[in-house]
């Protein structure tokens, strides 16, 4: 199945705006062909599956569908947040990325793309700010969960949702989470396994959601580096 029409079969499956399927076809095109090495997975085929089909599958968390406000922290080459811009257009959506090559080629992806809905933040994740908080804050291949929940919590607002892309699921992990979520102000992590069949080629993946539910306390996040140095929870 070429790229093309993969997109449109994820356009229909996830029911996307008009025009969705044509705007991640031309993403896939954008991230083929940009010279930097913005991701190592770049042959738009098989990048339908591990990026596009993959971004989509959070779609299945209500909070992200119905999300007005949102933050993809390490955004990378900007996956998940720029298929969930393509795919939510009514939702603002702020993606915050270190590296300023990566920054760089989500602004102008953004731009060729005409998605007026996103920003870009070259910062860290520990120095990101959100005012008045966002309503779900994504993040995808970026650490242990302890380490992604004190990135998150800071910058939700009461009653958002923390939502991490996860492979397969480890006690030891699933234990630092709850120890974690618990010291942030969040609900216990939520293990939600992405639907068989729906990534393909790809096995034991799960949407790891966690609701926050009270204050995170001022101290968090840590300075940058701490929490990889010494995540909470172990």
């Amino acid at each position: 199945m070429s790229a093309a029409e993969r997109c449109a079969e994820l356009s229909e499956r996830f029911g996307l705006p008009e025009g969705s399927s044509e705007r991640l076809v031309e993403l896939l095109g954008l991230l083929e062909a940009e010279p930097s090495s913005v991701t190592s997975v770049r042959e738009p085929a098989e990048a339908a599956e591990i990026h596009v089909a993959d971004s989509l599958a959070g779609l299945e968390v209500p909070a992200l569908r119905t999300a007005g406000r949102i933050a993809d922290i390490g955004a990378g080459a900007g996956l998940p947040g720029l298929v969930l811009a393509i795919a939510l257009p009514q939702a603002e959506v702020t993606l915050i990325e270190s590296v300023k090559g990566k920054a760089g080629f989500i602004e102008r992806a953004a731009a060729q793309l005409g998605l007026a809905n996103v920003s870009v933040e070259a910062v860290r994740a520990e120095e990101a700010r959100a005012q008045d908080g966002y309503d779900v804050v994504t993040s995808r291949a970026l650490g242990p969960l302890p380490l992604v929940l004190e990135y998150s919590a800071p910058l939700l607002r009461s009653g958002g949702v923390a939502v991490a892309w996860k492979g397969a699921r480890d006690p030891a992990e699933e234990a630092a989470g709850r120890s974690a979520s618990d010291e942030l102000g969040l609900s216990e992590p939520r293990w939600i396994p992405v639907e068989e069949g729906l990534v393909r080629g790809a096995r034991d993946r799960h949407l790891v959601t966690s609701e926050k539910i009270g204050p995170t306390p001022e101290r968090y996040p840590r300075r940058p580096g701490i929490a990889r140095k010494r995540p909470l929870g172990s």
